[in-house]
């Protein structure tokens, strides 16, 4: 065997292990990292009984925050929060992002193709409000577009004829964008 087909034999396996092991390794470090600190802040002295804490003290709160009592409390805290001027920012911004995903009133649950710039570009996002008269913008809607290996997105704001509903689950149509295009679920979901 020549030495040339023997380092390109070695380079080829080593990249297919680290296709494999890198995100096997990525997950079991952000993992590790998140029980670690949630532990750190608890300080209870068993590894992933911190976690298991929050776990239980967030529950707990969601289970108080129900009752009608403690509702009111809630809604008063939450008040006090929208009116401290830099905290307000803050907060809102995290409740709403946190809304919009697991709450009562979830936006990014209507995934949409729109034409962008020719006929032959689209992008991929979330319809998350159908009306923009107040900004007077009648007959167009807002679409969340989350970009590709980021926490980041853009609004755009588009005709509403323009808007094209997809039929794929939400978390699918995330995934896919969100990774680029490369994730498997969407694929999935089409063979289904």
């Amino acid at each position: 065997m020549k030495p040339r087909s023997l380092a390109r034999r070695f380079a080829s396996y080593f990249v297919r292990g680290l296709i494999v092991t890198a995100p096997v390794a990525l997950t079991v470090y952000i993992c590790w990292w998140l029980i670690s600190t949630v532990d750190g802040m608890l300080d209870i002295g068993v590894p992933g009984a911190g976690v298991l804490a929050a776990f239980l003290i967030v529950t707990l709160v969601g289970v108080l925050a129900s009752g009608l009592v403690t509702r009111t409390l809630v809604d008063v805290i939450d008040q006090v929060l929208e009116r401290l001027p830099f905290v307000r920012l803050l907060y809102t911004s995290a409740k709403d992002l946190l809304n919009a995903f697991v709450g009562e009133h979830r936006k990014f649950n209507r995934g949409v193709r729109v034409e962008f710039g020719n006929s032959d570009t689209h992008v991929l996002g979330f319809v998350t409000a159908d009306a923009l008269e107040h900004l007077g913008m009648a007959g167009y809607v807002a679409v969340y577009v989350p970009q590709s290996y980021n926490f980041a997105a853009n609004l755009i704001l588009v005709r509403a004829e323009k808007v094209v509903p997809l039929a794929i689950e939400s978390s699918e149509l995330m995934a896919f964008i969100v990774s680029g295009g490369v994730s498997r679920s969407a694929e999935t979901a089409r063979k289904a």
